[in-house]
């Protein structure tokens, strides 16, 4: 896995201190070395205060296949629309020369 995934996690404001540093100290334990970890107050007066820990970990294999497979549907998805645009407007693109990776578009 190539890939690293944000993950979060929220304390409520509604907690004792000492149970909000013991569940500090598990959930620095439990992250891996290389978390990049950060710890942020959020939330307002209207809706609470909330304490959120964000870090990185390794993408899942099942959280990348499902990413890969849906990247490759998204990409047959703007195909399909590009050609149902081009039948529509009578457009043709092709490869540029000289210019590789870009398409020109010709009426």
């Amino acid at each position: 896995m190539s890939r690293r995934v944000k993950e979060f996690v929220d304390i409520g404001d509604h907690v004792s201190l000492d149970e909000l540093i013991g569940k500090l100290v598990e959930i620095r334990d439990s992250l891996p070395d290389s978390s990049e970890a950060e710890l942020r107050l959020r939330g307002d007066e209207v809706f609470g205060r909330r304490i959120t820990i964000s870090y990185f970990r390794e993408q899942t294999a099942e959280e990348a296949e499902r990413e890969r497979k849906y990247a490759e549907e998204s990409k047959e998805a703007k195909e399909r629309e590009l050609q149902r645009l081009q039948e529509e407007l009578g457009v043709v693109c092709y490869a540029a020369p000289g210019k590789r990776g870009t398409l020109r578009i010709v009426a």
